[in-house]
């Protein structure tokens, strides 16, 4: 089987979050058989939500329409590294295989700070990728702050 990355429709979710003023942060869920089940990008000021982050809705989508609280054997793609909340929830689905965009050095749960998998008390562990298209997913994430700072939203 030939491997296919997701990545390109993850920054599209990206580039959309940041089109609504959200942090530019998407994620997609591939089936085993290569099917999106999921994509979603940040919708956390929409929501009013601070767990509506790009990995967490493409989640609960995917599950909902799995209509199963697991997704085994199931891919993640997301353009930044996920934090702690995300990496928990990450292993509480039993997803197969996270791939990652940039490193996030300040709130990164995966390699960066909290480290969520290599904890005792997490009990699944996916196969982790990390910097896929990690320059695009950072030129996205440095121009929206960019742009943040010098007031041009």
């Amino acid at each position: 089987m030939t491997f296919r990355s997701y990545m390109d429709i993850a920054l599209d979710e990206a580039r959309a979050a940041a089109a609504r003023g959200e942090v530019p942060v998407g994620a997609v869920i591939v089936t085993p058989s290569g099917a999106i089940a999921a994509r979603a990008g940040n919708r956390t000021r929409e929501l009013s939500d601070p767990t509506a982050h790009a990995e967490i809705l493409a989640i609960r989508a995917a599950c909902a329409a799995l209509g199963s609280e697991r997704l085994p054997g199931h891919d993640l793609y997301v353009t930044l590294e996920p934090c702690a909340m995300c990496a928990s929830a990450i292993a509480a689905t039993r997803i197969a295989r996270l791939y990652y965009g940039a490193a996030d050095p300040k709130s990164g749960g995966v390699a960066m700070g909290a480290r969520v998998f290599s904890h005792p008390q997490c009990h699944h562990v996916p196969e982790i990728y990390d910097g896929i298209a990690a320059t695009e997913a950072e030129t996205l994430l440095k121009t929206f702050f960019r742009d943040r700072r010098s007031g041009s939203e």
